[in-house]
């Protein structure tokens, strides 16, 4: 894996007084949302583009996005979240004869049916575009694709084992189910894990100072990032420092495990980790970061997940 991200300044004092005051969970989520599309469907959702029109005079134009009014969907993955609650706690009873919560159901099932609606018109896109090619040709590497292709005549790795219920292909149905789990997990644990991360480095600054240090003894430019995999791997102390912030949210029997363990450990967890060493370079490599305000508690919401509700900082340009 390998990704360049190139940054042009200005050779000039007045431009390195340039500063922002911003929050840092919505861009987090909205970088994760853009990552697991890629990973997902093999194309961009656009997210951090979309969100950056919203805040700026200067509009960025996308083509070929994954997802079509991509905010909306971001919200609708934080509300699927928070929806869910109502059917993990309260009984079928409640749902239909309390008026708050019977409120919040239906808002959830409207939820579910605009989300499953989204899902349903990428996996039938997709479809489409494999009908189109030739069988025996080449097929681009994506987890849609091989979702759609398992125990078909494109599957490369298909076996015949004699066991119908093992070698049937697929459902639309499961298809979709495995997606809208790629995206919430995927979107939701990376984005609040960075956010986490964040809020501690900018209180510990000595640990901010060994972390800019060491992105700098790695990567030598600080306008120009050119990222490959085994260079992040070098990365060992802001590596550490990711996996110090998992295990400070467990220091309980009773706290949340981020990425589970043992046999249920989620299988996106290293994908996830890169995403945050790469967050983290783009970040305190190019940017001075501090928090707006350093007396101030991290906000936690605790629902069926644990995120971080705001997280305002204030960045400025490295010299």
């Amino acid at each position: 894996m390998e990704t360049s991200v190139n940054f042009i300044l200005p050779d000039h004092e007045e431009f390195y007084k340039w500063s922002l005051e911003t929050d840092i969970t919505k861009w987090a989520l909205r970088f994760a949302c853009d990552m697991i599309t890629i990973v997902v469907t093999g194309e961009r959702s656009y997210l951090m583009a979309s969100y950056y029109n919203i805040l700026s005079n200067k509009k960025v134009k996308n083509s070929n996005t994954a997802i079509e009014d991509p905010e909306r969907f971001i919200q609708g993955i934080k509300n699927h979240l928070s929806g869910f609650t109502y059917f993990l706690y309260f009984s079928p009873f409640l749902h239909y004869h309390i008026p708050f919560i019977k409120d919040q159901v239906k808002a959830t099932l409207k939820n579910w049916d605009y989300l499953f609606k989204i899902i349903d018109l990428i996996i039938e896109k997709r479809r489409k575009e494999i009908e189109e090619i030739l069988v025996g040709d080449e097929l681009r590497n994506d987890m849609l694709i091989t979702l759609i292709v398992t125990n078909t005549v494109r599957d490369i790795n298909r076996t015949n084992n004699g066991r119908d219920n093992i070698s049937r292909p697929i459902t639309d149905d499961k298809i979709r189910a495995n997606l809208l789990d790629s995206f919430q997990d995927g979107i939701d644990t990376t984005a609040n894990t960075f956010s986490f991360i964040v809020y501690y480095i900018c209180k510990h600054h000595h640990v901010k100072k060994k972390i800019v240090d060491e992105i700098d003894s790695i990567f030598l430019s600080k306008t120009f990032f050119h990222l490959k995999y085994d260079d992040l791997l070098k990365l060992e102390y802001c590596d550490a420092i990711i996996n110090e912030n998992l295990n400070n949210k467990v220091r309980n029997k009773f706290s949340l495990l981020t990425f589970g363990g043992g046999l249920r450990i989620c299988p996106g967890r290293r994908l996830a980790i890169i995403e945050l060493l790469f967050l983290m370079v783009i970040l305190f490599g190019k940017y001075e970061v501090e928090l707006v305000d350093m007396n101030a508690p991290l906000k936690v919401k605790s629902k069926a997940t644990t995120t971080c509700g705001e997280l305002p900082i204030k960045i400025k340009l490295r010299k």
